[in-house]
């Protein structure tokens, strides 16, 4: 190991760690200085949308947590099956869903995910390859609307999202392929330098709900780490970084999903 990956090691080891006595003295961060934050929800860009079922009951979902923790595992083969739209709907609720909303002014999401102070930074994404009523193509979630907004339909990623999976092409022909991104100014408004840690640990919150939620309805997941940032920034439109401008974007994880063989 050369002196050069030795240093990013150590950065990165810092990068884990909680608040320490010399962060007594830093910057005051946005929120602490009273500048503007940006909202924790996304306002429509696409002129058409999709509601979701909430017929959740209809489901027969599991309600076992004994069965839905151990047997929880990364899934990477999936039946011919559709995923239903209803399902679908259950697992975006349950990987973002808006149980409330405090204030009016600058109003706090409370959520099926826990979030640092609330600020939610990621948005969900994801391709439909075999969803039942959705064509194949692009689609980006709505919690404030339980909603779908139609992205780029009725094209199909496979070829695209198997070199942006570094060759995954199992998540990529998958019936679903979750993307979630970042904007990461959400939580650096309140958390500063802090913030990316706390972005990647609400992360893996939203994922595991993600398996636990596709375990309790017959689905399986796999989540994925590996993927080239450049080419999947690219297929969800968003510009390339790294930047400093508050509403920057970009995609931090995958999850693959399917009916379970």
């Amino acid at each position: 190991m050369n002196d050069k990956t030795k240093y990013q090691i150590m950065k990165n080891r810092e990068f884990l760690k909680g608040y320490s006595a010399g962060d007594a003295g830093a910057e005051q961060t946005d929120q602490e200085q009273e500048l503007p934050g940006i909202p924790s929800l996304k306002k429509r860009c696409r002129p058409q949308t999709i509601a979701l079922p909430v017929e959740f009951d209809k489901l027969g979902i599991s309600k076992d947590i004994w069965d839905l923790v151990m047997g929880r595992e990364s899934c990477r083969k999936y039946t011919q099956t559709a995923v239903s739209l209803c399902e679908l709907s259950f697992l975006l609720w349950a990987t973002q869903g808006i149980r409330k909303v405090v204030g009016r002014k600058e109003p706090v999401t409370f959520r099926s995910v826990p979030s640092a102070g609330s600020r939610h930074p990621l948005e969900t994404y994801f391709f439909a390859n075999h969803v039942e009523g959705l064509k194949r193509g692009l689609y980006h979630y709505l919690p404030g609307e339980h909603a779908l907004e139609v992205w780029d339909p009725a094209k199909d990623y496979e070829a695209e999202l198997t070199r942006a999976l570094c060759g995954q092409h199992f998540a990529a022909a998958a019936p679903v392929l979750f993307v979630w991104s970042a904007l990461p100014y959400r939580t650096e408004w309140r958390y500063g330098v802090k913030a990316a840690k706390y972005i990647l640990l609400d992360a893996g919150h939203m994922c595991q709900d993600l398996y636990l939620a596709c375990g309790s309805i017959g689905c399986g997941a796999c989540a994925i780490g590996a993927y080239d940032q450049d080419m999947l920034d690219e297929l969800l439109g968003f510009a390339p970084g790294p930047s400093a401008d508050p509403l920057y974007e970009c995609a931090v994880y995958a999850a693959a999903v399917g009916k379970v063989i």
